[in-house]
């Protein structure tokens, strides 16, 4: 093999900060990286997907959710991951995108809570050692959705 690009990157075995859940939306990755740096999450298992937390809240079949859980519990075995965070994203594609609310930020953003607690029970059931957080990420900030609503943190 020819070399293309040259980086020094240490071969030694990590302990994972989360398994991150998210969308693979370009319009998104920014301002999630940053939000994973404000958290401490220096050692991200990045889990990209369209959708993200969809995957696991409204699947579109067996496979895509089953996929993403065996993603997660390689993240746990291997990495020792000790939390999970899920996201979802405004206007995502895979919901038909806000027109699919009909423009309505707010129910949008209700639906997305509602996925995102499905989405963090599942993960609880399956691997009740690992803490869970979710989050509703749109053009203006990232919210973490709580059980009775979301409060911005980005």
């Amino acid at each position: 093999m020819r070399k293309e690009f040259h980086f020094d990157s240490s071969p030694e075995p990590y302990t994972a900060d989360a398994a991150v859940l998210c969308c693979f939306d370009q319009r998104i990755r920014l301002a999630v990286n940053k939000f994973l740096q404000r958290r401490e999450i220096l050692r991200p298992d990045m889990i990209v997907v369209a959708g993200g937390a969809k995957t696991l809240a409204s699947p579109r079949n067996d496979f895509e959710r089953d996929f993403i859980l065996e993603q997660v519990r390689m993240s746990i075995l291997l990495h020792q991951t000790p939390r999970v965070f899920l996201m979802s994203h405004s206007d995502c594609a895979t919901y038909g995108g806000l027109a699919a609310f009909g423009g309505d930020r707010e129910k949008e953003s209700a639906h997305h809570q509602e996925e995102l607690s499905r989405a963090a029970q599942l993960i609880r059931d399956k691997f009740p050692e690992v803490d869970v957080s979710c989050f509703f990420v749109t053009f203006e900030g990232i919210f973490a959705a709580a059980n009775k609503g979301s409060e911005q943190v980005a």
